[in-house]
């Protein structure tokens, strides 16, 4: 009867023991953006629940740099917590903040990323969490459509090629060498869809070479993002054309025509004149 009450004391004081364990609990409780984007930052907020046990003690925490994260040069995944730090303030939820880069590689849709916390003299708690990916970024191919000597009219042609719409795209020649703009160096051309294509037209004087072209636009996050591109001006495209010369109205043969009978009769009396 004796060993019986042992034993039952013995897990009595086992349950005991684990109910007042330090039993901390873990989640993401923010990613800015939303998605995140290949090649971008993006903000992480955890979230430690459970550190009011009396049996917890220093926390450290750790989110593990594998893909699809990366952290800059000199930075460490690891923060530590005293346990002095977060009890004089009497908070049971301690929040963890991160910045990261995305692999420029990142395929969309859900990533997984690892994180472990470790209460000082317990085993180390490993979990798996979801990091949400979407290249939301627009790619273009530009492309000088058509130049006009007369009224130096330049027209570039802009498509989108990205999977992606964009909204209030601009387009800006920005001060270089070999092309001189009058007027608006950027135009608002609006909003493009994913494979649809729009003009901007600039007054300006191009010379033969390479141009640079910057492209402003919003992202489907609502993210104002530049690319630049380059395109190359020959003039040779856009002179002695057929369509440059322009053919002679009937008005100028008739007028003419009559230029040259009025001629003639005029002629003809003032000899019938001299004459008479």
């Amino acid at each position: 009867m004796k060993k019986v009450v042992i034993f039952l004391l013995l897990v009595l004081s086992l349950s005991i023991t684990s109910a007042d364990a330090c039993d901390l609990s873990i989640s993401l409780l923010n990613q800015d953006p939303y998605p995140a984007v290949p090649g971008d930052y993006v903000k992480l907020v955890f979230q430690i629940e459970g550190l009011d046990s009396p049996d917890c003690s220093d926390i450290t925490f750790n989110l593990l740099q594998d893909y699809p994260i990366e952290l800059d040069p000199g930075e460490d995944g690891t923060k530590k917590f005293s346990k002095i730090d977060y009890v004089k303030d009497y908070e049971s939820n301690l929040l963890i903040p991160y910045e990261v880069r995305i692999d420029e590689n990142a395929l969309d849709g859900a990533n997984p990323i690892e994180v472990n916390i470790q209460n000082e003299g317990d085993a180390p708690l490993s979990q798996i969490f979801n990091l949400e990916i979407d290249d939301v970024r627009a790619d273009f191919e530009v492309y000088v459509k058509n130049y006009d000597y007369q009224t130096h009219e330049l027209e570039l042609e802009i498509l989108n090629i990205a999977k992606s719409d964009v909204e209030a795209l601009a387009v800006e020649i920005p001060k270089q060498n070999r092309i001189n703009v009058k007027g608006p160096n950027r135009i608002v051309v609006g909003d493009l869809d994913s494979n649809e294509y729009t003009s901007a037209d600039f007054e300006a004087t191009p010379s033969n070479g390479a141009i640079t072209i910057n492209l402003i636009y919003s992202d489907t996050i609502n993210v104002r993002r530049t690319i630049t591109k380059t395109i190359v001006f020959d003039s040779s495209y856009f002179t002695e054309r057929i369509t440059d010369e322009k053919p002679t109205s009937i008005w100028t043969y008739l007028f003419w025509g009559a230029a040259i009978i009025f001629a003639i009769i005029f002629f003809h009396k003032r000899k019938y004149k001299k004459q008479k």
